[in-house]
């Protein structure tokens, strides 16, 4: 592919060669909206070239995420908050909680933001209005990295671990450290997050490709990361399946889960699977209750998101590489 130029930059944003110009090699005398105008274009084409640093200023950060309220969300967005302190005192950092429930409003956050952003991070669910916001979002111009999961279709960079992987991971250490024969279960979310979709038909899949004639994978449930609801789920699973041996939880909740089985008389018969190391999932792996906990490293993501938002807006030479991000498997032994 060519390298663009001037002219492109121009057609792009529907101004002048002239205009681009005085931007690009910060001569002044441009509005501050055409001024942006260029500036997206300039992103959008990966124009290489360093922007004129009286620009930068002008440059806000959004970061989009769900659920403050989980460990997983929270340890993430102070993830980010590290990353802003290090970065130029122009660049700024926003973190925004869209409510995970209501696509609607996502979607409507993305077309018509608080702020005049110059760039944006997310980590919402996948639904179609989110996508078509996305879609247009970027025909604007507007850098997006995605980060821990991604919306079907859309071609921003994704910022994450290799999420089926993981579920394969999972699926290796239940079949060959669970001993003992019976039924094994999956936890997850819901259906409206890929990666999640991504970890369970991993570990359906590693099952299927080594199976155990004693093992037998029933069922995936629903948990929505709640706990009340993932508890109610596993106490059911253990009531309906007697011989269940094993757990693998995609999603969160992980307190919740631990606890039912602390409490149930063959809670520690269940060889239990789950992601994202937080105090708890610390504690339950030093008690026995968690067999292995497999944690995606958010900080790492953090990092690396940004690093390809400033890459996108010329504070970065050359291209940022992108590979999966490497998980952490952890067990009472090396925690």
């Amino acid at each position: 592919m060519s390298k663009p130029t001037i002219q492109d930059i121009a057609s792009l944003a529907g101004v002048g060669t002239a205009t681009v110009e005085r931007v690009l090699n910060a001569r002044g005398g441009v509005r501050p909206q055409t001024v942006e105008k260029v500036l997206a274009a300039a992103r959008a084409l990966r124009y290489p070239r360093q922007l004129p640093d009286q620009h930068r200023g002008l440059l806000q950060v959004e970061v989009m995420l769900v659920r403050p309220e989980t460990t997983f969300f929270a340890r993430l967005a102070s993830a980010f908050g590290q990353v802003a302190a290090t970065l130029d005192p122009s660049i700024s950092v926003h973190r925004t909680f869209v409510p995970e429930d209501d696509p609607a409003a996502i979607a409507a956050r993305l077309a018509k933001p608080e702020l005049r952003r110059a760039g944006l991070i997310l980590s919402v669910p996948d639904h179609p209005s989110i996508r078509a916001a996305l879609v247009q979002v970027q025909a604007a111009g507007l850098p997006v990295v995605q980060v821990v999961t991604r919306a079907t279709g859309v071609t921003a960079d994704v910022v994450g671990i290799d999420n089926r992987a993981a579920g394969r991971m999972a699926g290796l250490l239940m079949s060959q450290m669970q001993r003992a024969s019976g039924t094994v279960v999956a936890l997850c979310h819901s259906p409206i997050y890929a990666v999640h979709r991504d970890r369970v038909g991993g570990f359906s899949d590693y099952l299927r490709d080594h199976p155990r004639l004693d093992l037998s994978f029933a069922q995936v449930l629903f948990g929505r990361d709640e706990a009340q609801r993932s508890g109610d789920l596993l106490l059911e699973a253990l009531r309906r399946w007697p011989d269940l041996v094993g757990l693998y939880n995609a999603g969160g909740a992980n307190a919740s889960l631990s606890a039912v089985l602390r409490s149930h008389p063959r809670g520690r018969e269940v060889f239990f699977v789950g992601h994202e190391l937080t105090e708890r999932s610390a504690e339950a792996l030093r008690d026995g209750i968690m067999s292995v906990v497999l944690d995606q490293d958010p900080e790492a993501q953090a990092r690396r998101a940004m690093d390809l938002i400033l890459a996108r807006l010329g504070f970065v030479e050359g291209e940022v590489a992108n590979p999966p991000i490497r998980f952490i498997t952890l067990t009472a032994e090396n925690i």
